[in-house]
């Protein structure tokens, strides 16, 4: 009697960005059950923020994508780019396809200021301004008015410094990178000469990394400003700084900004703490300006500090903002969402509903930023998806669902879907290489799908 081989699990996850490849990796390297893995991404590219979300400056993070693209190597696993979950498949579709589902599509929203004039002209979100200058098809088109002389960022994670560093370099410092073309082109015009960073609480509470705040010191177009009385700590916060490495050496970076001065053409960076945007400012639907509150830091109990208002305000002019305050998840339709966290709700990587905590299919599964809320590095995602993964596999041995019969190749093609392949992928990163050697830069991004798909023919 010939023994009969079981078919392979078939998997699909939403989202190839490094949650996605991680998830991927994780399922295609144990060999207790055969499975095949589709990831798929409403872009034409992979990679999502490591692609999208790190800056062009910092070329050396984005080496993580050798480690997706040996992920992708594997005869198991197919990329399904400019595929939109929702627009070209629902998620009944999906799971007639699949045997499992799983959810790695990120935060894509911000967090508001929640204060009068945020919607006036010249306000942003940072997330904008990094996925415009990093060349995503959905926001190459944003203009931002580049002529004014002051800018304020509001927040001190590593996403603001991001901003405010690719605002102070010059476009010379910036044509070696793969920032956009179209981003490189606009800078070249820019007049900013002040970049004012608020932090709501004190420097023993930022968010950013030390070698994040301490290239502000390495740059020759800019200055980093400090006040050296913001820099103080309370007893607190000086607890903070001698019980975290990284909160230190924060803080000694900073107090090697005071006195510094611009000289000629340069840029002033100035860090502030202590300090809300309580309103924005503007004439005629334009912002010209932010008013903050000065913030006094009291106790709370738990080993930290909060910010109190202390009802001395000022103003700041400014003819952009940009707010760096959070990111924060989307709803997928069908799916149960945790609108207060920004998360879909789920017990250790199982999608779950109601109050009881029900499996919402026992068949649909997340990880990243989708699961956990945004934190976290890029190499942060690894153990999450490692961890659902892991729930996905041990529920597909103990409760073995039918298996998928839907046929998402036809399905997709019956709709006229252009499905970009990896193949199709380096054909594009090989496109994009080729146009930036002979524009002598690393690289030259499509910034458009019809751009991208046109390279494909």
């Amino acid at each position: 009697m010939s023994e009969t081989t079981a078919p392979p699990l078939r998997i699909a996850i939403i989202g190839a960005g490094p949650a996605g490849f991680f998830a991927a990796a994780s399922l295609l390297g144990q060999s207790a059950t055969p499975v095949t893995v589709d990831l798929f991404d409403a872009l034409p590219t992979p990679f999502g923020l490591v692609r999208f979300g790190v800056a062009p400056d910092h070329a050396k993070i984005k080496s993580v994508t050798r480690t997706f693209e040996k992920t992708a190597a594997d005869p198991r696993f197919r990329f399904l780019g400019n595929v939109t979950v929702g627009r070209d498949v629902s998620r009944d579709e999906l799971l007639s396809c699949y045997d499992r589902v799983l959810y790695t599509v990120g935060a894509q929203s911000d967090r508001k200021l929640g204060v009068e004039g945020e919607e006036l002209d010249g306000s942003f979100s940072a997330t904008e301004f990094v996925a415009w200058y990093n060349g995503h098809p959905d926001f190459a088109d944003r203009t931002f008015d580049l002529s004014c002389s002051a800018v304020v960022i509001v927040g001190v994670g590593n996403v603001a410094m991001d901003v405010a560093r690719i605002l102070a370099k010059t476009p010379d410092e910036l044509h070696g990178t793969d920032i956009a073309a179209h981003a490189l082109d606009a800078l070249r015009q820019s007049r900013i000469r002040d970049i004012y960073i608020l932090a709501r609480r004190g420097p023993a509470q930022a968010k950013f990394t030390n070698p994040e705040v301490k290239e502000f010191g390495e740059l020759g177009s800019a200055v980093p400003q400090v006040i050296a009385a913001e820099l103080e700590l309370d007893e607190v916060s000086q607890a903070q700084a001698d019980a975290d490495k990284t909160t230190g050496r924060n803080i000694e970076t900073l107090r090697s900004f005071i006195g510094r001065t611009a000289e000629g053409e340069q840029r002033r960076v100035h860090f502030r703490f202590c300090l809300s945007p309580t309103a924005l400012l503007g004439q005629e639907g334009r912002l010209t300006g932010v008013r903050v509150e000065q913030n006094a830091l009291t106790p709370n109990g738990s080993g930290d500090v909060s910010a109190r208002g202390t009802g001395n305000h000022s103003e700041l002019e400014a003819g952009l903002l940009f707010r760096s305050v959070g990111y924060k998840g989307t709803p997928l339709e069908g799916l149960p969402f945790d609108g207060r966290n920004g998360v879909i709700p789920n017990e250790g990587g199982r999608i779950t509903q109601g109050a009881d905590e029900r499996p919402a299919s026992g068949r649909e599964y997340v990880a990243g930023w989708i699961k956990r809320g945004p934190s976290g590095v890029i190499g942060t995602n690894k153990p999450c998806a490692v961890e659902s993964a892991e729930a996905l596999l041990a529920d597909a041995a103990a409760t073995p669902a039918p298996a998928a019969t839907g046929d998402i190749d036809a399905l997709l093609a019956g709709r006229g879907v252009r499905v970009v392949t990896f193949e199709d992928w380096k054909r594009l990163d090989a496109a994009e290489l080729e146009d930036g050697a002979a524009a002598g830069r690393p690289r030259i991004k499509l910034a458009s799908r019809s751009a991208m798909l046109a390279r494909l023919g």
